[in-house]
């Protein structure tokens, strides 16, 4: 009867400790859950604002980069005095693919949607300049290549350079 009373005993102290184990979980667990949920968002509040400087940066270098693949800005700078169109062609062409590489890695930090209209513009823009030289003669100049794509683009209706300059813009103002 000694056996059976403390064996009564303790399981009377265990369920009784189990019971207040449950509810003590049952009344803290929302504590606890808004407590990781708060240092879930805490961290990633750092996170962001670590990115935010970055996003920002690569937002100017694909402004930067869309001015500089315009044609209007790309033949200027590029044109010299007596070149081929040959030669005009392929520095054009390296330019675009150069300044392109040296912003790939800012994909990391824009939307996907905005990365593939900058690329898209980029990879026009070559198609552009490689459908005009096969329209010209091969003894055309560059000025006669640069004329030709300033043409094309006057007869666009709206820049696509610009829209994609929009585009980052409003991709920047979010990040607001």
């Amino acid at each position: 009867m000694n056996i059976t009373h403390f064996l009564t005993q303790v399981a009377i102290l265990a369920a009784g400790g189990i019971v207040t184990v449950a509810a003590a979980y049952f009344l803290v667990k929302n504590d606890i859950q808004n407590y990781f949920r708060f240092k879930s968002l805490a961290a990633n509040k750092d996170n962001r604002a670590a990115l935010f400087p970055l996003r920002l940066q690569a937002h100017e270098r694909l402004i930067v980069f869309v001015e500089r693949i315009n044609p209007s800005n790309l033949l200027v700078r590029l044109h010299q005095q007596g070149i081929g169109i040959k030669e005009l062609q392929n520095l054009v062409l390296t330019e675009i693919k150069a300044e392109y590489q040296h912003n790939i890695t800012q994909q990391l930090y824009i939307d996907t949607v905005s990365w593939n209209v900058v690329r898209k513009l980029k990879d026009d823009t070559i198609a552009m300049i490689n459908n005009v030289v096969q329209g010209l003669p091969e003894t055309a100049s560059g000025v006669d290549l640069s004329k030709k794509v300033l043409q094309h683009m006057s007869g666009i209706a709206e820049n696509p350079y610009e829209l994609t300059i929009d585009l980052l813009k409003k991709d920047i103002h979010q990040l607001f």
